[in-house]
């Protein structure tokens, strides 16, 4: 029995980790560009200077997170009709066609663009997909952790991203165009492990059920399990009952329904969720590390090398998180404390750079205010990925009845690409016109996020999803256990 239980425990993160290479490809993705867009080989392939540096730098990130945010939608009928496999080798397939694009040197911005949306589609559609995916087949005890790997492999590809870029600035020539064709073609290679990884593991048997292919179904929870016990069997029973309940709910379904009673609690914070998760302003330092760091250190090769350590930093702290805190601690509680401390972080840095400016040229050391403002970005990076990188991703994809989860899901990803366009399109004009009052804007935003979750989000720890989706979203509810107090309110049906 014990060999049986770590045998699970150990198909469930590898499932976990070949799922979330589509959070490593995100965050590959995320800082490779902003790093390409500083080196002169790019510049001088694509013709344009530093008159059209931010607008290229605008384009180029939102763009991509444009084509994300309609592949949400897209995602929804994709994945219910495909499966959870076969959906995301598409999105993986869209992906490389989007990469295969960038990386030929057309000399032409507008193809860039476009590869970039077409890239963003496939990047897009993985992100709903895999979150679903995760909370399907993984047992509750091990959800919120498994569920944060993604957070955890989009560090990853960053910090992988971050380091590409210097050392290709370091060694390669600026007149050569493989200085920036190196860092983009490398896409291919998550994107790759993301669609073949997909012949190692077995579909969603949620969704094997819902198809009626109840002998697969069966294969796969006991392969995910490595258990044919009574336990086991009994946890069968209970996804194919939580099915037929669900076929029943999700007859005649209307979007209109989402808008209506309880549905549109869970909605809102869905997407207010991943709003928030925009809005601390962490994402914006992923996309445009370099630039933000030129605030502080100034011009030169140095900023790459900060935000490098960025990128290590990231990955430590969500690491630890992810294998030590993530099933111990309160969803709810994290989430209010990380915004707490991320609000002082950013409000400290903004008032340092507002009394010591960077200098114009790179100096020879690092000056003391420097250093300290540095430091206090990676803490707040830290307390980011204790709490806003990880947890959205398990929060959402538990908190919905099983009529709507699909779009529930949708939506609230769709949320996260729709304010990570914005954000990424805003801020290079923002570092441009603002300079240290970036870090306050982000400061403030982070205090209302906290108020906001304080007020308004459940806690879901250690709950199954049938619990969570027979139960009322309670207004203020701070504990898992005050989801037990009554069944929501179907506002659905009229049966």
């Amino acid at each position: 029995m014990k060999d049986s239980v770590t045998l699970g425990k150990v198909r469930a993160y590898w499932l976990g980790s070949v799922v979330c290479f589509g959070g490593f490809l995100f965050g590959y993705d995320s800082g490779i560009v902003s790093g390409v867009l500083t080196l002169d080989s790019f510049r001088d392939d694509y013709r344009y200077g530093d008159a059209g540096a931010t607008r290229a730098s605008s384009l180029s990130v939102s763009l991509q997170q444009l084509g994300a945010f309609v592949a949400c939608f897209l995602a929804w009928p994709l994945t219910d009709k495909l499966g959870r496999k076969k959906a995301l080798m598409l999105s993986s397939a869209v992906f490389i066609i989007g990469v295969i694009i960038q990386t030929i040197n057309t000399h032409s911005l507008t193809a860039f663009y476009i590869a970039r949306v077409i890239a963003g589609l496939g990047l897009g559609a993985s992100t709903v997909v895999v979150p679903m995916f995760n909370s399907e087949m993984m047992p509750k005890e091990l959800r919120g952790q498994v569920g944060s790997f993604f957070q955890w492999f989009f560090t990853f590809g960053i910090f992988i991203s971050y380091w590409v870029d210097y050392g290709v600035a370091k060694n390669i020539s600026d007149t050569d165009p493989s200085q920036w064709q190196i860092p983009i073609g490398l896409q291919l290679l998550p994107a790759g492990i993301l669609g073949l990884g997909m012949f190692t593991v077995p579909e969603s048997a949620r969704w094997l059920t819902k198809k009626g292919r109840h002998d697969e179904a069966w294969k796969s929870l006991q392969w995910i399990r490595a258990d044919s016990s009574q336990v086991t069997i009994d946890e069968m029973e209970e996804i194919r009952a939580g099915v037929v309940a669900e076929a029943r709910a999700t007859e005649g379904f209307q979007f209109k329904e989402l808008l209506q009673g309880e549905n549109f609690k869970r909605v809102l914070a869905a997407f207010a969720v991943f709003t928030a998760q925009q809005a601390t302003g962490a994402t914006a330092f992923a996309y445009f590390g370099p630039q933000y760091f030129k605030l502080i250190v100034g011009s030169g090769d140095r900023s790459l090398l900060v935000t490098a350590i960025f990128g290590a930093v990231k990955v430590v702290a969500c690491g630890i998180f992810v294998l030590f805190f993530a099933e111990r601690l309160s969803r709810r509680q994290v989430l209010i404390g990380g915004a707490v401390f991320m609000s002082a972080c950013q409000i400290v840095t903004a008032a340092v750079v507002k009394s010591f400016p960077a200098p114009e040229e790179q100096q020879a050391t690092v000056s003391p205010p420097a250093i300290a403002t540095i430091a206090l970005i990676y803490l707040f990076v830290v307390a980011y990925n204790f709490s806003w990188g990880p947890m959205p991703w398990p929060y959402v994809s538990e908190i919905f009845s099983p009529r709507i989860r699909e779009p529930g899901v949708a939506i609230g990803v769709a949320s996260q690409w729709l304010w990570n366009f914005v954000f990424s399109l805003t801020t290079p004009y923002m570092i441009a016109s603002l300079g240290w009052g970036t870090f306050l804007v982000w400061g403030i935003f982070d205090l209302f996020i906290a108020g906001f979750t304080f007020f308004l989000l459940k806690e879901t720890r250690g709950l199954s999803l049938e619990r969570i989706a027979q139960s009322r979203f309670k207004a203020h509810s701070t504990s898992s256990e005050e989801w037990l107090e009554g069944p929501a309110k179907d506002t659905t049906r009229d049966d």
